[in-house]
């Protein structure tokens, strides 16, 4: 495959984009240089890439003392396949991933074991190369609230879940600028037009939309996405992004709920037909010959197979929850015939032992009542000289 030269561009005060040319392709993947005291690369790129992302260093004068971190959005090869060979030429760095992907960079034969799956072995290799593990020790977890200090900015760490459930994001105190990585999906300038990310296994439409409105609350002044670059201002990209979720979502819902059996094929030409008409009516051109640079980003396919995992696992969830209350709801009403037959048994025992009425003086009157009848008798009792006559 071709390897192109990089191309560098400022986005921000001391941050400049590095288009990786990822799969052959401009304006797909970017990695992010921070200069300043502890210099920082934000993504690695694909371990393909890594040649290209040295060049680029160099080019910046990045020495191989120079760079103090590596930080990644979260650990899918192309965000992060390039970790171990960098951190080979940058024996300072150190590699900032949140704690649920660390062990996956310490061995990452699941990782690339379930790319594979997804993309075919073959086409996985071609586009990323290979993914080294990590030394333990080079990498610093992180999690929701923490704070990386790069000496003249601190970069704050946002918990981003539903495009991966370690994925995270980068507040930039300095710029108030946020690296979005894939949580807000990807943004096209040569459509433009965006798109969702929504890959098996761990794709949450709810967590999703609910990391887009936490990265709308910092009110950032900028958001640089991984794929591809900084959005043009006045573009409300966490509005959109939304909108494309829950759109390409609904494609698939719809078919699932009308045919629970579909096949994924049947899914794919749904969502690819989909996508293309967004693209379409985004770019204000049919997608045409980008198809397959559309498509390098995740694939229909891809994107069916984890919105069909999502919707099967939510149903699945909502009968469970559904079978739990209606079950409980039985214990409840089973528990409480219980407690009114013990109550009336203890009743009826009390009346039983209760001692007999005293005998009546004359001219007292007395009711009876009848159980299980509304009628009632009254008696006027006899004087005790008075005769039957009288």
């Amino acid at each position: 495959m071709e390897r192109r030269e990089p191309i560098l561009s400022a986005v921000g005060p001391d941050i400049t984009a590095i288009d990786t040319g990822m799969v052959g392709e401009r304006e797909l993947n970017a990695v992010y240089f921070i200069s300043g005291p502890a210099p920082a690369l934000v993504e690695t790129g694909p371990g393909a890439d890594v040649p290209v992302v040295l060049e680029a260093l160099e080019a910046l004068g990045v020495g191989a003392a120079d760079l103090a971190h590596l930080i990644v959005t979260h650990i899918h090869i192309d965000h992060a396949g390039g970790a171990g060979a960098l951190l080979r030429h940058f024996p300072g760095a150190t590699l900032w991933a949140h704690e649920r992907g660390v062990p996956h960079l310490v061995d990452p034969s699941r990782l690339v074991a379930s790319t594979a799956r997804t993309y075919g072995r073959a086409r996985m290799e071609s586009f990323f190369g290979v993914t080294e593990p990590v030394p333990a020790e080079r990498i610093h977890a992180v999690k929701d609230g923490d704070r990386i200090d790069l000496g003249d900015r601190v970069l704050a760490v946002i918990h981003t879940p539903g495009h991966a459930s370690h994925h995270v994001a980068f507040h930039d105190d300095g710029t108030g600028a946020i690296f979005t990585g894939e949580a807000i999906g990807s943004y096209l300038p040569w459509g433009p037009a965006f798109r969702p990310a929504l890959p098996p296994p761990e794709v949450d439409i709810d967590q999703a939309l609910a990391s887009i409105t936490r990265i709308s609350a910092f009110r950032p002044t900028q958001l640089l996405t991984s794929h591809f670059g900084a959005l043009p201002p006045g573009v409300d990209g966490c509005a959109i992004a939304k909108g494309e979720i829950l759109a390409w979502a609904e494609v698939v819902r719809l078919v699932l709920a009308s045919e629970p059996e579909a096949t994924a094929d049947r899914l794919t030409v749904a969502l690819a037909a989909h996508g293309a008409a967004s693209f379409a009516e985004q770019a204000g051109r049919p997608l045409g010959a980008d198809a397959e640079r559309y498509d390098a980003l995740g694939s229909a396919a891809m994107n069916a197979a984890g919105l069909a995992r999502y919707w099967r696992k939510r149903w699945e969830r909502e009968q469970t929850v559904a079978g739990l209350l209606s079950s409980a709801r039985r214990s409840a009403a089973s528990n409480a015939l219980e407690s009114c037959r013990i109550t009336f048994l203890n009743s009826s025992a009390a009346s039983s032992r209760r001692p007999a009425r005293a005998r009546m003086s004359p001219r007292t009157y007395h009711s009876r009542s009848v159980y299980g009848s509304e009628t009632s008798s009254r008696v006027f009792a006899r004087p005790r000289n008075a005769s039957a006559s009288g």
